[in-house]
């Protein structure tokens, strides 16, 4: 099998410049919908319908759907529960569809649907995800989410760490310099990631917010094998 080509996207702003409808694309956005996403799976969720506006979970809750939905990341009022990894529970979601919808990463989600495949990623199942990329014969995009089309440390370091993966594998190269930068970062974080996560902005929003429970769970390799992927606009296990 010949070399891949590997990029990063550091925020959706400039997606329009990666996308490539042949490519799989790895949203990643750790704090904190694709930690949900891939902790609700393995909780054994059904779907998850990422929408990407507030207007379409209100009409998706009002048709009666179990409803997950935060701005800024804060409950909607009208939602069932919020962004956390720990609503996702299998009390909650098992065997069950759920409208998920989030600040930052269901509207990269449904933006890259043209695009080959969209997958998930998180360190929640980071070795089963490279270890799946590493297999197909295709180019690969990671597109951190990032914070209302910013640049963020978090999902910079996850995608820093999948493309480190990938490239020590040898299946894969690049000439992208968004993959030596986040693969830089990643090497120089790696010690203490817990340590170098404090100076995230998302880390202060979410501590300053007493939403940051869950910030040790969403840095944690492989709690599952699950690989979420988009299929015709709902979110299921590949």
């Amino acid at each position: 099998m010949t070399q891949k080509w590997l990029e990063i996207c550091f925020t959706p702003a400039i997606f329009s410049e990666h996308a490539d409808r042949e490519a799989i694309i790895v949203v990643v956005d750790v704090l904190r919908a694709t930690s949900s996403i891939c902790n609700a799976f393995a909780n054994g969720v059904k779907e998850i319908i990422p929408v990407s506006t507030v207007e379409e979970a209100r009409e998706m809750k009002g048709k009666g759907h179990l409803l997950a939905a935060e701005r800024d990341g804060f409950v909607l009022s009208f939602a069932d529960f919020g962004n956390s990894p720990f609503n996702f529970t299998a009390d909650k979601v098992q065997g069950r569809s759920v409208v998920y919808s989030t600040t930052n990463g269901t509207g990269i989600m449904n933006r890259a649907s043209d695009c080959h495949e969209v997958v998930i990623g998180s360190y929640l199942n980071f070795s089963s995800l490279c270890s799946w990329l590493e297999m197909q014969d295709r180019k690969v995009v990671i597109v951190c989410a990032g914070w209302k089309n910013r640049f963020n440390l978090e999902d910079t370091l996850c995608a820093g760490a999948i493309a480190d993966r990938l490239l020590r594998g040898g299946g894969f190269r690049t000439i992208c310099d968004s993959v030596h930068a986040a693969t830089d970062l990643w090497k120089a974080a790696r010690e203490d990631l817990m340590g170098y996560i404090e100076k995230a902005a998302q880390r202060s929003r979410l501590r300053d917010k007493g939403l940051d429970d869950c910030l040790d769970f969403c840095h944690t390799f492989d709690v599952t094998e699950k690989i979420p992927v988009l299929r015709d606009g709902k979110i299921v296990e590949l």
